[in-house]
């Protein structure tokens, strides 16, 4: 998204990008970049949440209004309704996918040829 971010900025049309990973879109020049801490997949806010993803999606147009300079970051005050690791652990699927289970056991070896190569 980012590089599409920066190619509709050079055509004249502005963007702002709402992410869970503000840092790396800092670093990939993203001209403007609302930061939220959601789970993967829930960018505006939870499922069924109106309310709340309109508070988002408000918040990057308030952004969008008032970044004079490109390469703003802000950061949503919006909160998730459950704690931290309670929301890890439901984000989780109760089984791995396929491609987990096949390179589990061969996890630290695909690190560690990594890291020599």
């Amino acid at each position: 998204m980012p590089v599409l971010a920066r190619s509709l900025e050079a055509s004249g049309l502005s963007t702002v990008l709402v992410t869970m990973m503000p840092y790396w879109a800092e670093k990939a020049g993203v001209p403007r970049t609302l930061g939220v801490e959601f789970p993967f997949g829930h960018t505006l806010g939870a499922a069924g949440d109106a309310a709340q993803q309109t508070r988002v999606l408000m918040q990057a147009l308030d952004l969008l209004q008032k970044a004079h300079r490109p390469g703003v970051v802000w950061h949503s005050d919006e909160v998730w309704s459950e704690p931290v690791e309670q929301a890890i652990r439901n984000w989780q699927p109760a089984e791995p996918s396929p491609i987990i289970t096949e390179l589990k056991p061969r996890i630290r070896e695909l690190l560690r040829s990594r890291r020599k190569g």
